[in-house]
């Protein structure tokens, strides 16, 4: 076993610290790299990952850990012959050098990785499940690490080489399978739908290409049993899904999304939110306008700082969102308008029980196949963008997905994006709240404390009538505020425009508090 193994002389403790580290600068391991300025090694995870339903986690076959003290004395035992000299007795007692394999204390290893400069070790910025499109456009398709890209293409099942310039039938089929097979018995409620979908299903393979921030991805419907899951399925099962329970608070949402970072996946789904959810959290709207997510390693007072290269998605039935979430959301609405969906005879189906056939390897691979036929002839004619498409800090994105979108005939990309206004439950509460306001007052300046006061219901009768019929604004609690916590919202409000109707705020004639009035848009 010694003849073929790398051989690492160690000695006194600063002379095995020294060796380790030639060592692991010379990559006398496998499969060893550098991410965030430390070691890490990449290695095949054991079980069956084939086998899962689409609603469960798909993790990638490879994943990488760092290296610890542990860890690489495991590794160096299995790709090194690490041995000291000692000195021993001869058959006549007479002292004598000897070689002895040893495993180096745990301080020495732990000195050896402290290093936080590693020059000759390549680095490795992340682990795909599937190929995807270079910063010059070139597909990364084959397993195993890219230099080009410092990416290792973890495959499942193994896709054979997708040419670099299709031919016109094989893009004819290629778009004949995605819209009139894969996609065609989906209850989309509108063109944007699917066109949003399939921009989705391609985000993996162009982000890097795009070099830009991806949107969140809703996923919603009228009825339960519509296809929400499937559709998450497309590309969570070729790039490794996570899929998470909904977070009812912004601690533990913010905790669920630090744990995804120290998973090797493309997709992140919560699955399955509660009917009617508002999808409103500060937290979300970082994560998808930030290229890095930063917070506290789970367990310890260290600071993790990820590159954000995934796609964020959520599934529900009718779903709202919240805040500032509206214009950071794509939309994807199904909308079967039956009672009973599951019910649907798919003896016609371009593919009868989708449901189960996605979750087979060698079907995500059809669909990746065909998906990449389309996106290599789009780059192959100079990857077309529509300039007229704005999208807030998403825009590169948006104009990219909808030129390839366009290239291949596909319309109303986006077009929907007014739909998710109108499911901006924020939104919704205060235009109807400053809608109410203006009629009651005009522009005349009220104080936080007289317009709260004229939110108190009158006595009529014997009962408590609601001058403002349950418009007026409310705490997350669905209470209503006091003087001050009316003030403070108020504040926070001034100068945004909910649809035609703005909140303007000045002094009071004494200067010592502030007023407020609405002001409606003219025309």
């Amino acid at each position: 076993m010694t003849d073929d193994r790398p051989r690492i002389k160690v000695g006194t403790g600063p002379e095995t610290i020294r060796a380790l580290k030639t060592a692991l600068r010379s990559r006398v391991l496998p499969d060893t790299y550098v991410a965030g300025g430390a070691l890490v090694y990449t290695e095949q995870v054991s079980g069956d990952l084939a086998s899962v339903a689409a609603d469960e986690d798909s993790p990638l076959p490879i994943a990488s850990s760092p290296l610890n003290p542990a860890s690489l004395a495991g590794l160096l035992a299995d790709h090194a012959y690490v041995y000291r000299m000692r000195t021993r007795k001869d058959a006549n007692g007479d002292p004598e050098l000897v070689e002895e394999e040893f495993t180096p204390p745990r301080d020495a290893l732990a000195s050896a990785l402290v290093a936080k400069t590693w020059p000759e070790v390549p680095p490795l910025r992340g682990i795909i499940g599937a190929p995807v499109l270079r910063r010059d456009g070139t597909l990364l398709q084959k397993p195993g690490y890219d230099p080009a890209t410092g990416l290792y293409l973890a495959s499942k099942v193994a896709l054979a080489p997708v040419p670099d310039k299709p031919t016109p039938v094989q893009v004819a089929a290629a778009r004949t399978f995605l819209l009139d097979r894969f996609l065609r018995d989906f209850p989309w409620a509108g063109p944007a739908d699917r066109a949003n979908y399939l921009a989705l299903l391609a985000t993996p393979v162009l982000r890097r290409f795009v070099r830009s921030l991806t949107p969140f991805a809703l996923i919603d419907a009228t009825m339960p049993a519509s296809g929400k899951t499937i559709l998450t399925a497309g590309p969570g099962m070729l790039y490794g899904q996570r899929v998470l329970p909904w977070a009812d608070t912004e601690e533990e949402l913010r905790k669920s999304i630090t744990s995804v970072f120290a998973q090797q996946v493309g997709v992140v789904i919560w699955d399955n939110l509660a009917e009617g959810t508002v999808i409103d959290s500060a937290n979300l709207a970082l994560l998808v306008t930030g290229g890095v997510w930063s917070d506290r390693s789970l367990g310890t007072n260290n600071t993790m700082a990820a590159v954000n290269d995934r796609l964020w998605m959520a599934t529900g039935n009718n779903l709202q969102v919240g805040g500032d979430m509206a214009s950071r959301t794509v939309r994807v609405h199904l909308d079967p308008n039956m009672p009973r969906p599951e019910a649907r005879d798919q003896s016609g189906f371009g593919i009868p029980h989708l449901d189960q056939w996605i979750t087979v390897p060698a079907n995500q691979l059809t669909v990746l196949w065909h998906l990449l036929i389309l996106i290599l002839d789009w780059t192959g004619n100079d990857a077309p963008k529509v300039t007229s498409l704005s999208m807030r800090q998403f825009t590169p994105w948006a104009q990219a997905l909808g030129g390839f979108l366009t290239h291949h005939g596909i319309t109303g990309f986006l077009t929907n994006l007014a739909d998710v206004r109108d499911i901006d439950e924020d939104e919704s509460r205060w235009q109807a709240f400053l809608a109410a306001w203006h009629e009651r007052h005009g522009n005349t300046p009220m104080t936080a404390a007289e317009l709260r006061a004229d939110a108190e219901p009158d006595l009529l009768n014997g009962m408590h009538i609601d001058r403002w019929d349950g418009q007026f604004i409310t705490t997350t609690t669905g209470r209503l505020p006091n003087p001050l916590q009316l003030g403070r919202l108020l504040t926070g409000q001034n100068g945004r425009w909910r649809g035609e109707y703005v909140i303007r705020a000045g002094k009071h004639e004494r200067g010592n508090r502030a007023v407020f009035h609405v002001e409606q848009h003219e025309g």
